[in-house]
């Protein structure tokens, strides 16, 4: 259960934060820099759903999938490290999560043509906030990626899959808004020589 009577603590003015673990941090750690990066694709996910009230499929699962960034806020800001006794069991994604996402790709998938050129981030207002989403979850990725790498950080696979997958899903996402609104916006390579 979270309470949150006071927003402010000022524990963070010098440039440190918490971890879930109790340990502290500089706000630059590349552990925050990940949950941050998590925290603004839940955000443009936010924008998203705006744009995504005509879609009540869509916004279904747009609302599914912001609270599992949330699940994976939690995750990445406890570090699976065996040098800390918890007391309680973090909350970790897990693999379900990341097919549920492969099922939605291939529903959605399902109705569209196959492409035969890039798309470019445009289109409907839906489907632009979806790529603007896709690009912040890629970069969340990315950051996510390059955490796991550091000596002594472990990420969980689930975490990891379940960034890279919902990227995917929101470029597929973005392509079945344009096809109920007019379709893709292609790449026309050197159109503008």
């Amino acid at each position: 259960m979270v309470t949150l009577n006071r927003i402010y603590t000022r524990t963070g003015d010098g440039g440190s934060t918490k971890l879930a673990t109790g340990e502290t941090v500089r706000k630059c750690d590349l552990r925050v820099e990940a949950y941050g990066a998590v925290d603004e694709t839940n955000a443009a996910l936010g924008v998203v759903r705006l744009h995504a009230r005509e879609e009540p499929l869509l916004d279904e699962m747009l609302v599914r999938i912001q609270n599992e960034l949330f699940d994976l806020g939690a995750d990445l800001a406890t570090p699976e490290r065996a040098d800390h006794k918890l007391g309680w069991t973090p909350l970790r994604i897990l693999d379900s999560q990341v097919e549920r996402l492969e099922q939605e790709i291939d529903r959605l998938n399902g109705e569209l043509e196959p492409l035969n050129s890039f798309v470019l981030p445009a289109g409907s207002p839906l489907a632009a906030h979806l790529h603007v989403a896709r690009t912040v979850c890629r970069r969340a990725e990315r950051i996510t990626v390059d955490l796991a790498r550091q000596p002594g950080e472990v990420v969980s696979p689930a975490a990891l899959k379940y960034l890279n997958r919902l990227s995917d899903w929101l470029f597929v996402a973005a392509r079945w808004a344009n096809h109920r609104s007019g379709g893709d916006v292609l790449w026309s390579p050197g159109a503008t020589r």
